[in-house]
């Protein structure tokens, strides 16, 4: 054990594991890392050892957590199915023909490609690959086509199947379920309100899609046979948690049944998408348990240094209303995502936060959808935001163009928090009325 206070270990731990990530460690090993060193210090090197064996296992034996891979191998089949493309034309026919129809069609089909996805990446990069070019042909200004690519590549995180709600749920112990169910209404809220910001934004600047002929396309019976399977294997996974039919990880079983099923039926599972499906999904996978690892451990370290009771005590203590500290957390959010992977920020600031949250009297699971609106901005947001650079990579864009046209959906996203804030049942309607 050292001489230091528990508090003052806690607090070191943190800024080390900051200067790991810095340094382009990945999270999960700098979380293991700072963990394993601050524990062994509180309580004793073996008792490290130990809580990395214990925590290892548990996480791999997980029943709960082996929702994630289900869901990842479900996004991954239908994205390698190229869904996407059938999926954008769909939207561009019913949104085509009006100013910025085609920036909104991108935004809706990001959202509905999310209800089977869970990845932010994913859907981006399988959207933007159709999305982009097509705007390209129509004059569309290539930053905006490009931008909300990747805005609506983050719904993927808030529209479940949602991997990173189920990684909240397993660093809070908050129901799985309930939180998959929770994202439902602030999505199609939030991409909505990124519709409007599409309309709003080209009424003061309307060069950036002008208004072209366009030969006028109807809906075919071979365009919706196509894309039947997305809704459909949505409404089935999430109907069925609702109703209290499955457990998420059997709504992940049969998500992912569907998902063959309907690549099969539509001749679209050749050996090349049935393996790219499962070697990606693979990859996701491991990464996630990893971070996972690294997040409980890290959490337990937390703990035993003391610092989340010490900072619950003082702001239990200051006068200070709940929902200025509500407002002041998600401010740190938004300035960590500047810098930060929003995977790093999750599972760093999950353990830190949540116990002062719970403490102020607010929901578990509504804190869960509102830190993950916030994640939503730090994917996008540079130098770090992933899903704007993957977007910029895919597409050949400038990333600072891309950067630069997502800003009005920044205030677009704060606006959605805030709304979330203010009306907490956006969230905890649906959860509420779950059997």
């Amino acid at each position: 054990m050292s001489n230091m206070s528990p508090e003052l270990i806690g607090v070191l731990g943190i800024i080390l594991l900051l200067l790991l990530l810095a340094f382009r460690i990945p999270v999960g090993i700098g979380m293991i890392a700072v963990s394993l060193l601050g524990y062994s210090l509180i309580v004793s090197p073996e008792g490290a050892l130990a809580k990395l064996g214990a925590d290892a296992f548990v996480n791999a034996k997980s029943y709960t957590l082996s929702v994630i891979p289900l869901f990842v191998l479900m996004g991954m089949v239908l994205s390698h199915a190229n869904l996407g493309g059938e999926l954008y034309q769909l939207f561009d026919v019913l949104l085509g023909r009006v100013r910025g129809g085609m920036a909104m069609a991108t935004l809706g089909a990001s959202a509905l490609f999310s209800a089977v996805s869970g990845s932010a990446v994913a859907t981006a990069s399988t959207i933007a690959s159709v999305s982009v070019d097509e705007m390209r042909k129509y004059k569309y200004d290539e930053g905006l086509a490009a931008g909300c690519a990747a805005v609506g590549g983050t719904l993927g995180i808030l529209i479940p199947p949602s991997s990173t709600l189920v990684i909240y749920g397993a660093l809070t112990e908050e129901t799985i379920g309930g939180l998959l169910i929770a994202g439902i209404i602030p999505g199609i809220m939030t991409t909505i309100m990124l519709m409007l910001t599409v309309s709003i934004t080209l009424k003061f600047k309307p060069h950036l899609a002008p208004v072209v002929a366009r030969k006028k396309t109807k809906m075919t019976w071979g365009l919706l046979k196509t894309v039947w399977a997305i809704p459909t294997i949505f409404l089935i996974s999430m109907g069925g948690i609702y109703m209290g039919w499955f457990t998420p990880t059997e709504a992940g079983a049969v998500g992912t049944f569907l998902s063959f099923a309907a690549a099969i039926a539509m001749k679209r599972l050749t050996w090349k998408a049935f393996s790219g499906a499962m070697i990606q999904a693979t990859r996701i996978t491991a990464m996630t348990f990893l971070i996972m690892v690294g997040g409980k451990m890290f959490g337990t370290f937390l703990s035993i240094s003391r610092i989340p009771i010490y900072l619950t005590t003082m702001l239990t203590t200051m006068d200070v209303t709940p929902f200025l500290v509500i407002m002041a957390i998600f401010a740190i959010y938004l300035v960590m995502g500047a810098f930060m992977d929003a995977m790093a920020i999750l599972v760093i600031m999950t353990p830190i936060v949540y116990p002062i949250v719970i403490t102020l009297g607010y929901d578990g699971v509504w804190f869960g959808v509102m830190t993950v609106i916030m994640l939503l901005i730090a994917l996008l947001t540079p130098p770090v935001g992933v899903v704007s650079l993957v977007v910029a990579s895919i597409t050949k864009v400038a990333p600072a163009k891309v950067f630069k046209a997502v800003i009005p959906f920044w205030f677009t996203l704060i606006a959605a928090g805030i709304l979330v804030t203010l009306f907490p049942d956006i969230v905890l309607f649906l959860p509420s009325l779950m059997k």
